[in-house]
């Protein structure tokens, strides 16, 4: 499955920064899709999908995949419901506890937090999982009470993957807490399920001119995962080139990889990523840097790439393999 090509790219965000702040407008639906005269099943939101399975659990299940809200918190550490895992949340996987009617509704509800069919396709690995291996090899936990008015959050896990929704339990914070997808792939390789993204950040770097460039490149490393999700909330401006810097034509692409990268998820996410942006000072804020370990390096092999502002992190490591990290809160 291919990016959008250089020329498609530009052409859809052509449009600038004002069609991104909208929220995360998806990219026009294939010719066949489009074609469809079939009438879609109203689809049920992720919340109340999370509901439904919460009624069908047995007392077992409750007692190894339902947490109170502040699990973890108990030493004064990170709530278990806000870190990015690496593996099943709680160590147990959807195939060793779940019947097959309930891990039919957990995939319901985990592709109900997402854009569409394709966007499945690309979080899944073109269903292969990466070293999850199976959606089963995945997992999936509730922290919370998600049948009345308490918050919750529902957290899905595996390999190079969390996401969650939670009805915006958790305050003032976008995707309902920290993000964490990847690839077993080389970042730079068309077999990379995010490859395109990173082709989309690098046409702003082709239009950057020499001064900009400086500013941009960044020998060293932001880190990766928990060392890469501090954002700041404060005035001092992050490494890399400001987009208030650029002239309309860099802008216009720096508001198309924002749509590019919240296109995967669904729209009532990107929204709320947008309005967190707004609050905490605008598009304006965000910096974007291009990290790689050695100024010998060619442009065409960044180490990893970062996009920040206050409240806000986009920390995408390429190489050796992808990793993603993001998180973005508002002003407490």
């Amino acid at each position: 499955m291919s990016g959008l090509g250089r020329r498609d790219f530009i052409r859809v965000v052509a449009g600038g920064a004002v069609g991104v702040m909208g929220g995360a407008s998806l990219l026009a639906p294939t010719t066949a899709r489009a074609a469809s005269t079939e009438k879609p099943r109203a689809a049920k939101p992720a919340e109340t999908l999370v509901r439904e399975l919460f009624a069908t659990l047995t007392p077992e299940q409750k007692a190894s995949m339902v947490m109170p809200w502040a699990h973890g918190t108990e030493k004064g550490g990170v709530p278990t419901r806000l870190k990015t895992h690496n593996a099943p949340p709680l160590g147990k996987k959807l195939g060793e506890q779940f019947t097959k009617a309930q891990q039919d509704l957990i995939r319901t509800t985990f592709k109900a937090i997402l854009s569409g069919e394709e966007s499945y396709e690309r979080i899944s690995r073109n269903g292969k999982w990466d070293n999850a291996g199976t959606f089963e090899g995945n997992g999936v936990a509730i922290f919370g009470d998600p049948t009345g008015k308490e918050p919750f959050s529902w957290v899905f896990a595996g390999h190079h993957l969390t996401l969650r929704c939670d009805g915006n339990s958790q305050p003032n914070a976008a995707f309902g807490g920290p993000m964490y997808y990847g690839h077993s792939a080389n970042g730079h390789s068309e077999t990379n399920v995010y490859n395109y993204q990173t082709k989309h950040v690098m046409s702003v770097f082709d239009m950057l001119n020499e001064q900009q460039r400086k500013q941009a490149v960044v020998v060293g490393d932001p880190g990766d995962g928990a060392v890469a999700l501090k954002p700041r909330l404060v005035a001092k401006p992050p490494a890399g080139v400001g987009y208030a810097e650029l002239d309309g034509a860099q802008r216009a692409l720096v508001a198309g990889v924002m749509r590019t990268l919240l296109s995967p998820f669904r729209q009532e996410d990107g929204d709320e990523v947008m309005q967190l942006i707004k609050t905490n000072g605008g598009i304006e804020q965000l910096r974007l840097a291009f990290y790689k370990d050695n100024a010998e390096k060619g442009n065409d092999r960044w180490d990893a790439w970062r996009i920040e502002g206050p409240g806000f992190v986009w920390n995408y490591r390429v190489l050796p393999h992808v990793h993603c990290f993001v998180n973005i809160v508002g002003q407490a």
